[in-house]
């Protein structure tokens, strides 16, 4: 039973293959757009893009395109085409401002961009794009049903540019160069009041400040200590219970003494 069970599962594999091969060879485009669309609701996506992308051409400004764009622009979207998609998703949305999937296909389009951000160290150009993409999708859905997955990807998008811009700014602390680095921070802190990264952010301008301050001239010393000081009150203003409190603490007691010393 069971080898007459496989004999007639692989004959139907068989013609299935032969139909599809028929279709992508034919002439007649009614018979390619039958067999796209039998091979997308198969959600074997991969050989309904071959056949869409024969046809596309030919049904633009027809009837059927309005859904066969839509499953073009899917079948990109589910085998992780996302150039492809967001590019198809905005053609079908310019193309059919009108149609019930109008609203799903703007918010994949947007989320297809999002799925080309990369890591927050690499060119953040596909992230910013797909930020004015998401923001253009919620300004003109602010109802939608993906609302929330969509701001949800916002913040995600906003963070790992964030995360790359108090990088950039860390890494002036990393490489000694301290006034650069206080000059970034400050930067970063007054241009993302809301980041994730504040603590970390009032922490290393306070280190930089500290840095600055104990290892300069005498002349300069009192300055850059008392600047240190008021660092050192930023991040405990912020967070009471900074992660870094030990260390700051023993930062701080450090610009006492010399301070002291400097007063004698």
């Amino acid at each position: 039973m069971k080898k007459i069970l496989s004999f007639l599962v692989a004959i139907v594999l068989m013609t299935s293959c032969s139909d599809y091969q028929k279709a992508l060879k034919s002439e007649d485009p009614a018979v390619k757009f039958e067999m796209a669309t039998k091979m997308y609701e198969a959600k074997k996506y991969s050989k309904a893009i071959r056949i869409f992308e024969q046809i596309a051409s030919v049904y633009r400004g027809k009837p059927e395109y309005e859904n066969l764009n839509y499953m073009f622009s899917l079948s990109y979207f589910k085998t992780k085409q996302y150039y492809l998609a967001g590019d198809q998703f905005e053609r079908f949305v310019s193309s059919f401002p009108k149609s019930d999937k109008t609203q799903e296909a703007s918010f994949l389009g947007a989320k297809s961009y999002s799925m080309l951000s990369p890591e927050y160290s690499l060119d953040q150009t596909d992230t910013t794009k797909a930020i004015e993409k998401l923001q253009t999708f919620i300004d003109t859905y602010p109802n939608s049903e993906y609302l929330a997955e969509a701001n949800g990807i916002m913040r995600k998008l906003n963070e790992k540019i964030e995360q790359k811009v108090f990088e950039n700014a860390k890494g002036y602390n990393t490489i000694s160069d301290f006034k650069s680095a206080i000059v970034a921070l400050d930067n970063f802190i007054a241009d993302y009041p809301g980041t994730p990264f504040k603590e970390e952010a009032l922490f290393y301008k306070y280190d930089s400040a500290y840095q600055l301050g104990v290892n300069s001239v005498p002349a300069k010393m009192e300055e850059r200590l008392n600047v240190a000081k008021v660092a050192y009150s930023n991040l405990i203003k912020f967070k009471a219970d900074t992660k870094y409190k030990q260390q700051a603490d023993e930062m701080y007691a450090r610009i006492e003494q010399d301070l002291q010393k400097l007063t004698k």
